[in-house]
C-alpha cells in the first residue's frame, strides 16, 4: 500500500518544533546519556506504583468491545472476541537501549499486566516508531503469530523481534485482516504528530486508525495534537469508543493535544465513548501525572468516560 501524506513541511515543522523544547527527545536521539544519568539515579530508589486494578481479560466476553488500559498507550482489547493490544509498553523503564541500560524516564505505575499474562494477541497496532509506543523489549516478548499494523516506513524495526506478520499503513489506507478469530477492518488516518525515532529518520510515518468488526467501530487516535482530521471520520461513523491520549501536553502542546482538545476531536468524530491514554504512567510533560484526568473530568459528560485508571475495565455491546 502506498501511504498518502500530504507534505513533508509538516513532518518537518513538527521536528523542529520538538527538538526546540529540550525534551526528552534531544536525549534520545543524540544519545546524550548523562543528562539524564542524574535524573536516572534519582528514580533508581523511587518505587513504582502497583495498580489499583487487575483485568481478567479470560473472563471477557466475546460479543463485546471490552478494553483495559495497561499503562501509557498500551490499552488491550477484546473485539468480539479478536484480541488487540496498543503500542505495547509493559517495561519498567522506556527509552534509548545502551550498553549501561535502558535510558529514560521510569514508570509511576506498574503496567496491569505483564507480557506472561497477556491473552493470545491477534493484533499489535502501533501508531508510530517513538520509544515510548514502539517498545522492542516488549515486542521481542510477543509470540509470532500476532500480525502487527504499523505505520510507514516502520517495518524494519521489528526486525529484531520474532513478529513476522507485518503490515505498513499509510493515511488513507485500508483493508481487512484475517486472523485466527475473524477478521478486521483498519483504516489508517492522519494526525499531528511525528514519527522519527531517531533524529535523522524523519522519513517515518504516524497514524491514527480506525478499526470495524462485526458493525462496530473503534477509533485509536495514537498520538496527536489538536488537529482537524478526526471531524472527517464522523462520516465513517458511529463510534462505539474512541482511545485518545491526553497527557504530555505542558510544554508541548504542538505535539501532543490537551485533554479538552482530546475531547474535542473525539466528539468531531462522533464516538460514544471516550477512554484516555497517554498519562499517569511515565512523566514526559511538566503538568504531572494527575492533572490530565482532573482537567477531562471537568468537561466529560456524565457516563461517557470509559475508565479512569491503570488495570480498569471497560465493556460495551
Amino acid at each position: 500500500m502506498k501511504h498518502k501524506s500530504k507534505t513533508a513541511s509538516r513532518r518537518r515543522a513538527g521536528t523542529r518544533g520538538v527538538l526546540g523544547t529540550g525534551s526528552l527527545w534531544t536525549a534520545w536521539t543524540d544519545l546524550c546519556a548523562a543528562r539524564l544519568l542524574p535524573r536516572i539515579y534519582a528514580e533508581t530508589r523511587r518505587p513504582v506504583a502497583r495498580p489499583k486494578f487487575r483485568p481478567t481479560p479470560h473472563r471477557w466476553d466475546d460479543n463485546a468491545i471490552t478494553a483495559s488500559w495497561l499503562g501509557h498507550s498500551t490499552v488491550l482489547l477484546n473485539f468480539y472476541g479478536l484480541t488487540i493490544l496498543t503500542d505495547p509498553v509493559l517495561v519498567r523503564r522506556v527509552g534509548a537501549n545502551l550498553r549501561i541500560g535502558t535510558v529514560g524516564p521510569k514508570r509511576l505505575v506498574e503496567p496491569a499486566l505483564t507480557v506472561a499474562q497477556l491473552p493470545p494477541i491477534d493484533l499489535v497496532l502501533l501508531s508510530h516508531a517513538h520509544m515510548d509506543h514502539l517498545d522492542l523489549p516488549t515486542l521481542k516478548r510477543l509470540h509470532p503469530s500476532a500480525h502487527v499494523v504499523t505505520a510507514r516506513a516502520t517495518a524494519d524495526i521489528l526486525r529484531r523481534t520474532r513478529l513476522k506478520k507485518i503490515t505498513e499503513l499509510g493515511w488513507g489506507d485500508h483493508g481487512t485482516l484475517h486472523t485466527a478469530h475473524g477478521a478486521v477492518q483498519i483504516r489508517a488516518f492522519e494526525v499531528k504528530h511525528w514519527g522519527a525515532r531517531w533524529k535523522r529518520d524523519t522519513y517515518r510515518g504516524y497514524n491514527g486508525y480506525v478499526l470495524s468488526r462485526e458493525g462496530k467501530k473503534i477509533i485509536f487516535g495514537g498520538d496527536t495534537a489538536w488537529s482537524d482530521t478526526f471531524r472527517p471520520l464522523r462520516s465513517r461513523g458511529p463510534f462505539e469508543l474512541a482511545i485518545m491520549p491526553i497527557g504530555a501536553y505542558q510544554p508541548w502542546v504542538c505535539s501532543h493535544c490537551t485533554p479538552e482538545q482530546a475531547l474535542r476531536m473525539a466528539d468531531e468524530a462522533g464516538a460514544d465513548f471516550f477512554l484516555p491514554i497517554h498519562h499517569r504512567t511515565f512523566s514526559l510533560g511538566q503538568e504531572g501525572p494527575v492533572e490530565p484526568m482532573e482537567r477531562l473530568e471537568a468537561v466529560v459528560e456524565k457516563g461517557r468516560l470509559a475508565l479512569r485508571d491503570v488495570g480498569e475495565t471497560f465493556s460495551v455491546t
